[in-house]
């Protein structure tokens, strides 16, 4: 799973279609835990993360909101900034 970014013990990844599912959606994973965010709605729809990290992907989604779209979209994964 391609890694888009990390910060603070947190790293975001991608996985892509048709391998993955509708909604659009992001990983994050900090150290044992694991999220599955909704690039639309900003919520996680799965996993166990911690709330204070959860806060922290949602600040850096809200940023980078329409570039992960995109991404999602075309199926290619660029670097993106860390919060």
């Amino acid at each position: 799973m391609p890694e888009i970014t990390r910060f603070y013990g947190i790293v975001i990844k991608m996985y892509f279609k048709p391998k993955e599912h509708e909604p659009s959606h992001i990983h994050a994973l900090y150290g044992e835990y694991m999220g599955e965010f909704n690039i639309r709605t900003m919520e996680m729809v799965q996993g166990d993360l911690p709330a204070k990290a959860q806060e922290l992907v949602r600040e850096w989604l809200g940023a980078y909101q329409d570039e992960l779209q995109a991404m999602w979209e075309s199926q290619t994964i660029k670097k993106l900034p860390p919060l």
